[in-house]
């Protein structure tokens, strides 16, 4: 693992207790910043917290990413225990299973693109005016491939990640004389827990779109997080890059 130089930073790490959000954290902590873990997972959250509070400062909260009243709460806890916020890792995200669009439940088509981008929207708005007081920051929008090309029996999903992908580049242009920049990252299929809520001929379909022929690595969309939160990334804002084993090559 190359280190990072997140030295003193503070980075908020939504859907922090599990899969790609924990991966950034454990990251991150080797890298020197300090980490506030959002989940709704209570018993998750604290699980976390214990294996990577082993690496440097960890605090967690839990947040109901659709709940406006819960994100601002959990901004200012996560504020006052680390003394400022320097990065916002937009990471939670559900798939809501698999269907065609007409077949989908109404409920669950909402509840998929209110915890993927309503949820993002929320927890923007909420952190903002604390990287602005910084005068610098970071965000890192966890998108997807479905985004970019469109998952058949996924159509929840797959616009909701688009809207996210919108979403990065109209907030970059509006802080791109602030110094905080704001991407997002495309990645292909992870072997997460998020493949319960999935059909196995829906797991066999993206497999079969990569051509690297294997799923992500969660340390793999770790690392381009870190540098993405990172001084390093100095001149990319608003930009997508692409993590997909060469599904998606624009």
């Amino acid at each position: 693992m190359n280190k990072l130089d997140l030295t003193g930073r503070v980075a908020i790490i939504t859907g922090g207790a599990r899969g790609i959000g924990y991966a950034a954290a454990e990251r991150m902590l080797a890298s020197g910043a300090s980490v506030a873990l959002w989940d709704i997972d209570a018993v998750r959250l604290e699980e976390a917290a214990a294996a990577l509070g082993k690496l440097g400062k960890v605090s967690t909260h839990i947040v109901e990413l659709t709940d406006e009243a819960s994100v601002t709460a959990a901004t200012a806890a996560t504020a006052a225990a680390h003394g400022k916020i320097d990065i916002l890792v937009n990471n939670a995200g559900i798939t809501g299973g698999n269907g065609k669009l007409w077949e989908l439940d109404t409920e669950t088509w909402r509840r998929v693109v209110d915890v993927n981008l309503v949820g993002s929207f929320l927890t923007c708005k909420a952190v903002v005016p604390e990287l602005l007081k910084n005068g610098w920051g970071r965000i890192v929008n966890v998108a997807s491939i479905a985004g970019k090309e469109g998952n058949p029996n996924a159509s929840h999903y797959s616009a909701s990640k688009a809207g996210l992908i919108g979403l990065t580049k109209s907030l970059a242009k509006e802080l791109a004389t602030s110094n905080i920049l704001v991407n997002a990252i495309t990645p292909a299929a992870a072997k997460t827990e998020i493949f319960n809520q999935m059909k196995q001929e829906h797991i066999d379909f993206m497999l079969s779109k990569i051509p690297m022929n294997r799923f992500l690595a969660v340390e793999e969309a770790a690392a381009l997080i870190g540098w993405l939160a990172s001084e390093d990334c100095a001149f990319s804002t608003g930009a997508v890059f692409d993590i997909s084993g060469g599904r998606a090559v624009y």
